[in-house]
This record gives C-alpha cells, structure tokens and sequence, in this order.
C-alpha cells in the first residue's frame, strides 16, 4: 500500500501513484521493518530533482523492479527539503561510503536504521559504471538473507564513525580572526576560474555566500582582489545561461565551467542570497565610481558598468521571487521544476528557426548572435539556451530598445508553452532568507514595495509556522541583557510544553509535522532582524529575539571549554502528530557547519546572533556568536568555499560590527524628514561588513537608540555601543561609514 497520497509534501506526492508500498518517515515503518525482519530502503529527494524525476519514471514506476522493492524492503521517501535533518546524516553516510553524493539519494538500513549500503542514482540496466537498480535490489537482499551479520557490523562501524564527527566541532574557541580572513581571500583568489569566473570546475554552483564574504572582505580591507573575483563571477553568472536571460533568476547550476548549460530547476535559497549579493555589488561598484571608496591596488576597470549590470540584476532577480515563487498567502514557494512535459528544460531553450519565426528576419538573427543561439545547439536536439554571448551587440546605438523589444517579444511566447511545475512549499529558514534579501535590497534601491513583500512574508510565516507569538507592533525589546520576552500564542498554535516552537514547513497554510532545524530559527530571526532596520517595527525584533532564545536554550550544549551547536533542537517536538506518525530518533545528531548551497545551521545562528547582539548590546548573544564561529578558522585555511556565510559573518565581527543609529527628533517637519531620509540611505548604501541599523526617536526605547539626543535628524556610529562623534550630514556618515 503506497501511503504517500496524504503526504503535505508535493514531492511525495508526485510518488503517490507509484506501485511501490511507500512509507513516510514514521515510527510504524521502523516497527514494520522490525516485524517482518527486513532492510529499509531509504530514497530521499525533492521535487524540482530532475534525477529524481528520472529515477523514478525508470524505477518506481516499473512493475518488475517494484516488486523487487516490495518483496524485499520496507520503503520509506523522504522530502530532504522537508526534513534536512534525515538528509544531512545519511548523505554524511552516502560520502561516507561513496566518495560522494547527491540527489536521488538511495540507502539501505538495518531496521533499526544503521546504513550499510548507499549510492545516488542508479539506472534501470547497466550503464556508466554502475550496476542497474534491479541488480542493486537482488544483490542486497541476497547479502540480508545470507550475510546478514557482516551488514550489521558494517553498520555499526559505520554509524561509531559519523558519531564522532559532532564531537570533534566542539574542539576549537576562537573565532577567525583578520589573519584567517585575508588568508581565505587569498585562497579563493587562487582558486578563482579566471576565464570563466566562479570557483573550480564543472559543475559549477552559484557561489553566493563566498561573493558575499568577499565583498565584505573589500568592504573593510579595501583589497581590490577580492572585488574582482566576486565581481568577474557576478558578471560571468548573470551573462550566462545559468541565469534566465527573459524572466530573471538564476537556475541551481551550471553543468559546465562556462555556466551555459543550467540544470533548470530554480530554487527558492537560490535566487533569495543572490539578489542580497548582487544589491551588495552595486553598492561596492557605485561607491566606487563615484569616487567614494579606496583600494589597496587599482579598482574595477569599469565600476559603472559593473554597477549597471548589478542593478538589473536585482531588480529582476527581485521581480522573479515576486511573480514566480510568491504564494497566495504573501510568503514564498520552494522551487521552479526542471522539468516540462516530461523533458528538462523545454520551457527555456530556442533554436534559431524559432527565433527567426518569432522575431523575424532583422531581429531574429541578431537575437541568436546575442543569445548565441546556433544550429548546432548548446542543449538537447540542436537547442540553445540564451545566454548574452555578444555583450558587445548591446553597446551599438539603439541596443537598449532592440534589446527590450526583443526579450519582451520572447518572454510573450514563452509564455505560451507548458510552464514548470512549482513546488508550493513555504520554508521558514529560506522565506528567512527572501525576507532578509528583499527588506535590504529594498533598502539600498529605495524600493518599498520589495520592504513591504518582506514584511507581509513574515506576516504569514510567523503567524503560521512560530507558536511564540507576533508581539505588539510598536511594543519595546527587552533590553540588551538578551532575557526572552514573554510573547502571547499566535494562530499557527500554542505555545507546546517544551516552550514555543517553529514549524519548519507549511503548504496552502497547512503545517507539516516536521520541527524547524537550527538553520530555520536562525535564517528566519536574521530576516526579521534585517526587517526591523528597514521598517522600524519592533514586533519583528521581539520575535528574532524569541527564536535565538529557543536557538540557545534547545540547539546548543556546553562541550568543555566550547559550545556545540547542533541542527536538531534537544526537546522532542510538541507537533509530531498521532503515535501512528510520531518520527523515530535518528541513529546520529546532525551538526554539519559547512555552508553549501545555503547557510549551515551553525553559521545562520553564528550571523543571527551577531546581528541581535549588535543591535541589543547583549553580551550573551555576542559570546554565543563567537562560540558558533569558533570552529571556521581551520576552513578558512583549507576549504573556505563550505564556509562562505561563516566567514562573511566573521569579517562583520572583526570589523565590529559597525551599529548605525539614526535618531529622530520628535514632530520633524519637512526639513527635517528630508535630512532623515538621506541618513537613513546612507546607512545602507554604506559598504561596512554585516553593520546593522536602527531608526527612530530617542524614547523608542530601543537599546540603540537610547540616550542619544537628536535636536535634528543625527546619526551615531558605534562599536560595542562605543560611539563615534554624531553626525547630521548624510556625506558625513558615509565617510564615517567608509573610514
């Protein structure tokens, strides 16, 4: 029986039909396993997952290897989005046993659920080097019956192993300093594809957090090496086929070092980091070409183009979260499928008769130039995927408009064909991440139509997924000693016996029983903190505050001298449903600090923390932060490409980080209102690391803004709440924030 048809998982879903006898991740899959004294065969992937696509038209689809699956196993798929925390320890499993990993994920575990066997995708025959899944299928049940105990050993190695990892994070107590900062520059810098940008080679996969890290890098060295790298890969993503050239956003990969070829799906952590890096970029390109910024060796060649290209960028990386992934209810969906009509990538790819049909015979063959569209094709079939081949094309007179009549005409028609599939899903830590990305960038751009879609997002997911409540709009923090407040349940639930709880993921409003991991309460109270700065309401500080409360007392544990920090909180959830549905522990606790294709939960919390501490003064948050990054010295010495977020919040600590208060005097006119707003965009144009924001009159009772006089609009620029001489003068500030 496939049990999988009221699943609120859409990728479990899209497997609700298959002939295999599925189970969800449940307590009564592990009880039948034990009862029946079979393996489990775990198969974890998600929904835009062309791969998964494949495997299971190929497998779980066919009659024969299905009843392989049933005959011998007990099946269990997993939505890693889900439930990142089964991701994380039997893909540590899968590395563990492979030498690498991926998606489809395919694991055989004893019943007790110990692996000891593990591999990605396996195809329907032979091929490639590998054996076909039938194989796979007969060979392990073969080994279960009649070398069962040698399995069980392997396993048991196996599982000893992947529990001494957590124990060795908890070893170091320092956190980076400006040493290990410059030299991990110094190693990406070397490991920076020159040609082609980015880091490696192929795949290539958006490297968002160590652009970040190396703007920030610039931003308080100066060191111009690093702007080029993350600005040469900025460039190089945004021309390339990686980025959808009509309707803006970037696809998860590149299967090349060219970033021509995209693996299509579009993911929702994806798109919401890039569009905070490429805002960032155009402010670092325009303080440089309007002379405002210095470096250590010469600048950009051309900071104005490069801040041109950032611009448009944004805004339709911004436009693409807005139209493609907003959900009905304001907050944001997972992913845009690969897939369309059962192939990957129809939806985006042209051949130069379609363009010559399309756009007629002076466009047409001036847009395949452009877009290097050619007979012979970049993708399937002798289709291209656009990419800006010939820049170039577009510096000639009256570019601008062939170059929007022509998109324009092409988007129109694209239209019309079968769009891919959305995974509506709403996930705190990545709506964390839109928030965060649209309330800044709205910032920077003077958009507050971005700031307003970031605060209705965070209307819904604190609403919906946080049992701890709202808080009271206008209501003040509790002050810097970092105490928790005691907000009132909001209607996503009640406040559980183990205290107030954040759901991880919900879909059509509805909550599935999967807890939030470390990396959710953390990315979700930084876009709040983020949306604090930008709007001033306290209510969003308040709960940031809630969540990091939840974040120390429930993901971390004293280890000797240092903190561990952990993925999965230490209380058992208050929402995992009827005994029937209830999840089994897992054999391991995750604790990965590595960045990949978002922030770790160790390094979320790290910036999280940072950033309350910065705006409270709380010593506890600030100590707790340097105890998250204690562990990122030794790869940012050896492999700073899984460490970018890390690192990125580390050289905000070392530079203070910077606390930008901007006091109001009570009744401005309009004089006055004037003054603050060119403050108030100072503030964040300025190109500081990870400095943080406050607004308003001097008795808001903000920390930050407490006890400091403003007889007209003022900003203070502080470390450790330590000031800098006020200024009145947006050039002033910008100065101060450049010094």
């Amino acid at each position: 029986m496939n049990r999988l048809g009221s699943a609120l998982s859409p990728y479990l879903r899209q497997h609700a039909t298959n002939p295999v006898d599925w189970h969800e991740w449940d307590t009564a899959a592990f009880e039948e396993a034990t009862a029946r004294d079979m393996p489990i065969l775990l198969s974890i992937g998600y929904a835009a997952c062309h791969w998964c696509h494949v495997m299971a038209h190929e497998s779980f689809e066919d009659p024969a290897t299905t009843a392989l699956m049933n005959a011998s196993y007990v099946c269990i798929k997993v939505d890693r989005e889900e439930r990142p925390d089964i991701d994380s320890v039997y893909m540590a499993a899968v590395v563990a046993m492979t030498g690498q990993g991926g998606w489809p994920m395919t694991v055989f575990l004893t019943p007790d659920g110990a692996p000891f066997y593990a591999g990605t995708y396996f195809p329907p025959i032979p091929a490639h080097g590998l054996p076909s899944f039938p194989q796979v299928l007969d060979a392990i049940a073969e080994a279960w019956r009649d070398r069962r105990d040698g399995l069980e050993e392997q396993a048991a190695a196996l599982v000893a192993r992947l529990r001494e990892q957590p124990d060795a994070l908890a070893t170091l107590t320092t956190a980076p300093t400006t040493q290990d900062l410059a030299d991990a520059a110094q190693l990406l810098s070397r490991q920076h594809d020159r040609v082609n940008g980015g880091f490696g080679t192929a795949p290539k996969f958006p490297p968002s957090m160590n652009l970040d890290q190396l703007l920030r890098h610039h931003g308080r060295t100066g060191d111009a090496v690093a702007l080029r790298v993350a600005a040469h890969t900025c460039e190089a993503m945004a021309r390339g086929g990686i980025y959808d050239q009509l309707g803006g956003g970037f696809a998860r990969y590149s299967v090349d070092a060219e970033w021509v070829v995209p693996h299509f799906e579009k993911m929702l952590y994806d798109n919401a980091q890039l569009l905070g890096v490429y805002a960032r970029l155009w402010r670092t390109t325009t303080a440089l070409a309007d002379g405002g910024a210095s470096a250590t060796d010469p600048p950009l060649a051309d900071p104005s183009a490069v801040a041109d290209l950032a611009h448009r960028v944004a805004t339709e990386t911004a436009d693409f979260l807005l139209t493609e992934l907003r959900t009905a209810e304001g907050a944001f969906a997972s992913s845009l499928d690969a897939d369309t009509d059962g192939h990957e990538g129809t939806f985006y790819v042209w051949t130069p008769e379609q363009l010559l049909t399309v756009l007629g015979p002076d466009d047409g063959p001036w847009a395949a130039d452009l877009f290097g569209v050619t007979a012979n094709g970049t993708f399937d079939d002798g289709a291209s995927v656009l990419q800006l081949a010939r820049p170039d094309l577009l510096a000639t007179p009256g570019a601008a408009e062939r170059w929007a009549r022509v998109r324009g005409t092409l988007a129109a028609v694209r239209a019309t064909r079968t769009r891919p599939g959305r995974d509506d899903k709403v996930v705190a830590g990545w709506n964390g991440l839109a928030i965060a990305s649209l309330a800044e960038a709205g910032m920077i751009f003077d958009r507050p139509d971005w700031v307003a879609a970031a605060e209705r997002a965070a209307e819904h997911v604190v609403a919906r997924h946080w049992s701890g409540g709202a808080g009271e709009s206008g209501a003040g923090p509790s002050g810097p000693s970092g105490q928790p407040g005691q907000p009132e349940p909001a209607p996503g639930g009640s406040t559980s016996d183990t205290g107030p709880e954040l759901r991880r993921v919900s879909l059509g409003g509805e909550l599935s029983r999967a807890a939030g991991t470390l990396e959710d309460y953390a990315l979700l109270a930084d876009g709040l903190l983020v949306l604090f700065s930008a709007t001033g309401a306290t209510r969003w500080f308040e709960v940031a505050e809630a969540l990091l409360d939840v974040v120390l007392d429930r993901f971390t544990e004293p280890s000797g001298d240092a903190v561990a920090f952990f993925d999965t909180p230490s209380a058992p959830s208050a929402a995992t449903g009827s005994p029937a549905h209830t999840s089994p522990a897992l054999i391991v606790r995750p604790a990965d600090p590595g960045d990949n294709a978002s922030p770790s939960g160790r390094s979320a919390a790290a910036g999280a923390l940072l950033r309350y501490a910065a705006l409270s003064g709380s010593h506890r948050h600030r100590a707790a932060a340097e105890a998250a990054l204690s562990v990122y010295p030794v790869l940012a010495a050896q492999a700073p490409r899984f460490a970018g977020h890390a690192l990125a919040v580390a050289e905000a600590l070392v530079d203070g980080p910077r606390e930008i208060a901007i006091v109001l005097p009570p009744g401005a006119d309009a004089v006055a209102q004037e003054a603050a707003s060119a403050l108030i965009s100072a503030a964040w144009r300025g190109t500081a690391p990870g400095a943080v924001i406050a607004v308003g009159q001097e008795g808001d009772g903000h920390p930050l803004l407490a006890r400091r006089p403003a007889p007209v609009p003022t900003a203070y620029v502080c470390r450790g709440f330590v000031c800098d001489r006020p200024v009145t003068d947006a050039s002033a500030l910008t100065r101060l924030l450049q010094a």
